[in-house]
């Protein structure tokens, strides 16, 4: 059985900065002035790593007059989760059976 996981989503969300404004649209959904203020980190800066988690699909955005609102999507973390726990059952799964390659 192989198991396989999402190694862009890995890489987009192994980013600090990225991470943590993830956290924060896990508690509640925020404008970008929200996430200046909670990060420390300048608008410019922000807006790109917002652009980046737009484009792998973790965050949504919604329009509310002149700001913009994020919203993390739960599906994407939960599937890749749940990457993560095929992962371990197949690594549960090999252990319990004792499953080696025997060496040349």
């Amino acid at each position: 059985m192989m198991t396989s996981v999402d190694t862009e989503l890995i890489r987009v969300l192994a980013d600090p900065l990225r991470l943590r404004i993830v956290t924060l649209l896990a508690r509640e959904t925020l404008c970008t002035t929200h996430l200046v203020e909670e990060t420390g980190a300048r608008q410019t800066n922000l807006s790109n790593h917002l652009k980046v988690l737009r484009e792998a699909g973790v965050v949504e955005t919604e329009p509310c007059g002149r700001f913009t609102y994020y919203r993390l999507r739960p599906d994407v973390i939960a599937s890749l989760a749940g990457q993560f726990t095929d992962l371990a059952e197949t690594a549960r799964a090999t252990a319990a059976a004792n499953l080696k390659r025997s060496c040349p």
